[in-house]
C-alpha cells in the first residue's frame, strides 16, 4: 500500500488541484506533529518582556546623593620626651597641618540607588534610606539627562520617600498596580541601578507574600527571586502589565550580592503613604490607643475562639478612641473597618491606614461572643505611649495563698515598695513561683501583678482561687491571666489548669 502522501504516478502529470491538496495535507500533518515552541511551553516563563520594558524603562531613574562628612584627625601627634631630637620636627609638622585646616577638612561621600517617576510633572518615589542624610540629591534619567531633586517628604516606618524634580518637558511616568491580586508564582520584573550599572532589568517570580523581616511595624513585604542587588533600592517591581506592584527595598545576602531573596514594599502599602507625603509632606496614621498581642492556641482555647485569629487587646489607653468606643482589655478584634484581622500585623496596618476622624466598625470577640462596636479613629501621636488604665479598687490585706503553682499576696504598701509597683497598678501580687510548674515555664515571677483571671478582675488571692475553680467547672483546659509588671506593661498569659 502506498504512503498516503506519496503517489505512484509522476508528480508532473498530477493536476494542479491535486498537488495543492497534497501540500495542504502535508503542512497540516507536520504542524500537528511538531512540538509547541519552547518558550510557550508551560512553566518556561513569558516569551519576552521586551515590550513592557521598552514602555517603562524611561520612567526608572538612578538616584545619586552626596553629603559632606567631617573628617577626624587620623594620625595623633606622638608624645615625645622633652629634649627629643624629633620634638621640633613633629611640633612643626602638626602645627602646619592645623594651620592648613587639616583637622577641619571634610570629605564628600556619595551613594547610589534607584527610583521611578509617578507623575509627568516630576514626582519620583524612592526608599528613604537611599536619600537619608543627603546634602544633595540628583535623578539620572535613561536618556542621560540629570536633574537636581528636592525632598518632599519621607516615612521612616515604611522606608519610603517622595522627591520632586523640575523637568523642561513632561516625563515618562508609571502607575501603581494592585499588589493585593498578586499570587505566589506570578512573574515580575525589576529595573534599577545595581552597583551603579544603571538601567538593569531582571525577571523572576513572586516567591512569597506578607513577609515580616522585622524592619518596621508595618512589614508585609513581597518576596521575589528577581535579582536585586545593592543600588536596586527604591526601584520598581513591575507586573507583566508594566504596573508598579512593589518598591524594591531589601535583600538577604551573606555576600552582599543577590542570592534570590529580595523584598519589595507592596503597592497597597506604598500608595497611601505616597499620597499623604504628596499632600501633607508627612504621614498621618490612624490610632485607636490599644496595646495588642498575638492570639496563641492556648489563648484561643481560653477565649472560646476555636482557632487562633485576630488581635488580643492587652491595654486600652484612658480616654482613647478605643476606650470611648467600648473596647476592653481581653477583647479580640477580628474585623476592623470591614477588613478581616487574621493576626496582629493585620490590625497594626489596618488601623494605620485609616484616616483620622474616620468612623469605623469594629467586630470583637468578648467572652466567646462576637460584638460590633463603633469608634472614631484619631491621629497617631508622635509618641504612642498609652496612658495607664484606671486603677481598680484597693483590696484588703490577706495571708499569702497558692494557686497554679503561684504564691499570691494581696496588694500592700510594703509590696509596692519591695517590687517597685506603681501606685496606679492594682491586682494580686505574685510573691513566688514554683520552679517545676507551667507558671514558671511561662515566665511568671515575683513582683508581677495578676490583674485578671478569665477576663474577670481580681483584687485578692481568694478572687484568683474562685476564678480558677470556675474555669475548671466550665471545662476549660487553661486559665487566661492578664499580668502586669511594676511599670504597668501588661500581657496575657495562659496557664494549664491540670
Amino acid at each position: 500500500m502506498p504512503h498516503p502522501l506519496r503517489s505512484s504516478a509522476p508528480a508532473a502529470r498530477l493536476p494542479a488541484f491535486v498537488l495543492a491538496a497534497a501540500l495542504a495535507l502535508l503542512t497540516a500533518t507536520f504542524s500537528t506533529l511538531a512540538p509547541a515552541p519552547l518558550l510557550a511551553a508551560p512553566g518556561k516563563g513569558p516569551d519576552t518582556v521586551a515590550d513592557v520594558a521598552e514602555r517603562v524603562m524611561d520612567a526608572v531613574v538612578n538616584i545619586s546623593t552626596s553629603q559632606n562628612v567631617a573628617a577626624s584627625r587620623s594620625v595623633p601627634q606622638p608624645q615625645l620626651p622633652p629634649g627629643s631630637p624629633f620634638e621640633d620636627f613633629f611640633d612643626e609638622f602638626f602645627k602646619r597641618r592645623q594651620d592648613d585646616g587639616g583637622e577641619q577638612r571634610s570629605r564628600r561621600v556619595s551613594s547610589l540607588g534607584s527610583g521611578f517617576v509617578i507623575d509627568p510633572s516630576g514626582l519620583i518615589v524612592t526608599n528613604n534610606h537611599v536619600i537619608a542624610d543627603a546634602d544633595e540629591i540628583f535623578a539620572n534619567f535613561n536618556d542621560g539627562s540629570k536633574l537636581k531633586a528636592e525632598l518632599i517628604g519621607r516615612d521612616t516606618k515604611t522606608d519610603l520617600a517622595l522627591l520632586r524634580v523640575k523637568p523642561d518637558k513632561p516625563l515618562v511616568a508609571v502607575k501603581f498596580g494592585d499588589s493585593e491580586k498578586l499570587r505566589v508564582g506570578d512573574w515580575v520584573m525589576a529595573i534599577g541601578n545595581p552597583f551603579g550599572l544603571g538601567g538593569t532589568l531582571t525577571v523572576g517570580v513572586v516567591s512569597a507574600r506578607n513577609r515580616d523581616i522585622n524592619s518596621g511595624p508595618y512589614d508585609n513585604f513581597i518576596q521575589t527571586d528577581a535579582a536585586i542587588n545593592r543600588g536596586n533600592s527604591g526601584g520598581p517591581l513591575f507586573n507583566m502589565d508594566g504596573e508598579v506592584i512593589g518598591i524594591n527595598t531589601a535583600i538577604i545576602s551573606p555576600s552582599g550580592g543577590s542570592i534570590g531573596i529580595g523584598f519589595a514594599v507592596p503597592a497597597a502599602t506604598a500608595k497611601p503613604v505616597i499620597a499623604q507625603l504628596g499632600e501633607f509632606k508627612e504621614v498621618r496614621r490612624g490610632w485607636i490607643g490599644v496595646r495588642i498581642q498575638p492570639v496563641t492556641d492556648d489563648i484561643a482555647e481560653s477565649l472560646g475562639l476555636g482557632k487562633p485569629r485576630g488581635a488580643l487587646i492587652g491595654v486600652v489607653s484612658e480616654n482613647s478612641p478605643a476606650a470611648r468606643g467600648g473596647i476592653k482589655a481581653g477583647d479580640v478584634i477580628v474585623k476592623f473597618n470591614g477588613r478581616d484581622i487574621k493576626e496582629v500585623r493585620d490590625l497594626t496596618r489596618t488601623v494605620a491606614d485609616a484616616m483620622a476622624d474616620t468612623d469605623v466598625e469594629v467586630v470583637v470577640v468578648r467572652k466567646g461572643k462576637e460584638e460590633t462596636l463603633h469608634l472614631k479613629v484619631a491621629r497617631m501621636p508622635e509618641d504612642d505611649k498609652p496612658e495607664t488604665p484606671k486603677p481598680a479598687s484597693d483590696s484588703q490585706k490577706v495571708a499569702p495563698k497558692k494557686a497554679l503553682g503561684i504564691e499570691l499576696s494581696a496588694m500592700s504598701d510594703e509590696l509596692r515598695k519591695r517590687y517597685s509597683i506603681k501606685s496606679e497598678i492594682n491586682g494580686v501580687v505574685i510573691t513566688g513561683v514554683d520552679a517545676s510548674t507551667p507558671a514558671s515555664d511561662k515566665g511568671l515571677k515575683a513582683g508581677q501583678v495578676i490583674v485578671q483571671v478569665g477576663q474577670e478582675a481580681v483584687a485578692s488571692p481568694s478572687d484568683v482561687e474562685k476564678q480558677v475553680d470556675a474555669l475548671r467547672k466550665q471545662g476549660k483546659r487553661s486559665a487566661l491571666l492578664l499580668v502586669s509588671d511594676g511599670e504597668g506593661k501588661q500581657e496575657f498569659v495562659t496557664i494549664p489548669l491540670n
